[in-house]
């Protein structure tokens, strides 16, 4: 079966086309005017709008380099080909501003929204994040999400003055929740914000009912799932857990990356053009359930893929845990959680002038935030540093082995 690029039809086109000639704005986009932060600096100006500064904050922060070795879904293969979250934050920033300047909405707050969407994600992709929740959990029945965490990172831990409405879209990015229809709900205040963000750590559910206040906000919603469908497939293939994508469905998304791009975006905007709310058609929607449960059948649930997660991953998780909280209990300065993350933590804080103690902060969430922080190297560095005789191990499939 060939590929098949969709197109927007014929009528679309002539009808924005003249709308972008008579100068058409969309009511429904963001305007810089209406951006909200909790304190009254961070103005725009003309070279710096006002998303842009929150774009410019994000990249520039402590944690946005460590990007580059956070696993997407396959952790333990030394290929420089197999993405990483540095690459999959751009592609999601790419594919909603693609949607967005046709749409006619504010490609600033898109971008930022994309690339501070996983800043607060675990080392070793969604199953690291499922460990780390149990952890916490148990330990203070609270959970672990790593929007949630995405939003502490940028707004509490390193108090960036971030805007509401980047937080916001951040917070409700999760794309582990498909709909065919997204509509922005209104925007809220910052109190608000916080008692859904509180909700999120209380609620094991909280997170399944968060709707994002802003169009662009969903833009990225629907975005994040496009990135990463057709290009987890493509790793899998260069990883040689499968041959090739013939065992996925032929739908109306196609099957590979580039066909699931397209197509996906033509048809979005074919059925948002002018709306104040994004909509898949029917076909499009049961077509992107479809390629989600088999991307779960033949990639996130192969015995390969899990296998070492819970033989090794999940209890290096456990010790490290327990470890960590240890040395927060014995105060010594000298302990890898004071000297590589506490200290680095209250130097960045101090640069924005924080009031608060980050030293005061709640233990268990002090250990969460250091090992949420971890990319996936570091962590297996820091492991076998604390428990040298550990046989607990990682042996990453080399360069010059496939599969």
């Amino acid at each position: 079966m060939g590929v098949h690029y969709h197109k927007l039809s014929e009528q679309l086109q002539q009808r924005i086309i003249e709308d972008k000639n008579r100068g058409w704005k969309n009511p429904a986009a963001c305007r810089d005017e209406e951006v909200v932060r909790r304190q009254d600096r961070d103005r725009a100006n003309l070279w710096r709008p006002a998303y842009v500064r929150d774009i410019e904050k994000i990249i520039h922060s402590p944690y946005y380099s460590r990007y580059a070795d956070k696993t997407q879904v396959f952790s333990f293969y030394q290929n420089d080909d197999i993405s990483r979250r540095a690459l999959h934050v751009q592609l999601v920033a790419r594919i909603a501003r693609n949607i967005g300047r046709v749409l006619g909405l504010n490609e600033d707050l898109i971008e930022a929204i994309s690339l501070g969407h996983d800043i607060g994600h675990t080392p070793f992709g969604h199953a690291g994040e499922r460990i780390l929740s149990r952890l916490y959990q148990e330990h203070t029945g609270r959970y672990f999400n790593h929007n949630v965490h995405s939003v502490r990172v940028l707004d509490s831990m390193f108090d960036r003055n971030i805007s509401l409405q980047t937080l916001d879209g951040i917070l409700c990015h999760n794309g582990e929740f498909e709909q065919k229809e997204y509509k922005p709900v209104p925007h809220m205040d910052f109190a608000a914000f916080d008692a859904r963000v509180e909700e999120c750590y209380a609620d094991e559910i909280a997170i399944s009912g968060l709707v994002p206040s802003t169009l662009e906000a969903c833009v990225v919603r629907i975005s994040d799932m496009i990135a990463y469908l057709g290009k987890d497939r493509q790793d899998a293939v260069k990883a040689g857990l499968l041959e090739n994508t013939d065992c996925f469905s032929k739908t109306a998304l196609g099957s590979n990356n580039a066909e699931i791009v397209n197509n996906l975006t033509v048809n979005i905007i074919e059925n948002s053009y002018g709306k104040d709310y994004i909509l898949m058609d029917e076909e499009y929607y049961a077509d992107l359930k479809t390629a989600k449960r088999e991307n779960y059948r033949y990639i996130y649930q192969n015995e390969r893929v899990d296998h070492l997660y819970q033989t090794e991953i999940a209890p290096m998780f456990e010790e490290l845990y327990r470890e960590l909280l240890t040395q927060l209990k014995t105060g010594n300065e000298e302990a890898l959680i004071f000297s590589h993350h506490i200290r680095f933590v209250e130097e960045q804080r101090g640069y924005y002038g924080s009031r608060e103690s980050y030293r005061e902060t709640e233990p268990n969430q002090i250990v969460v935030d250091y090992i949420a922080s971890m990319t996936d190297d570091y962590f297996l560095e820091v492991y076998r540093h604390l428990f040298p005789n550990s046989p607990h191990k990682v042996d990453f499939v080399p360069y010059f082995t496939k599969g």
